[in-house]
């Protein structure tokens, strides 16, 4: 079975560009989730963090 989808996959012009164009799309979500994480401002963090603990309803 995966010799007839490596042998269909083989025949589509350019197709080696879809795996290298899908690696940097995720490569670059998840630097740019890093650095959005990393930048996060504490203050804000710790006031989210306390949401469950809040006795307001």
């Amino acid at each position: 079975m995966f010799e007839q989808i490596k042998h269909n996959m083989e025949t589509i012009a350019g197709v080696s560009i879809y795996p290298i164009l899908s690696l940097l799309i995720f490569f670059f979500f998840f630097v740019g989730l890093a650095i959005w994480v990393v930048s996060y401002k504490k203050e804000k963090i710790e006031e989210l963090s306390n949401i469950p603990l809040n006795d307001k309803i």
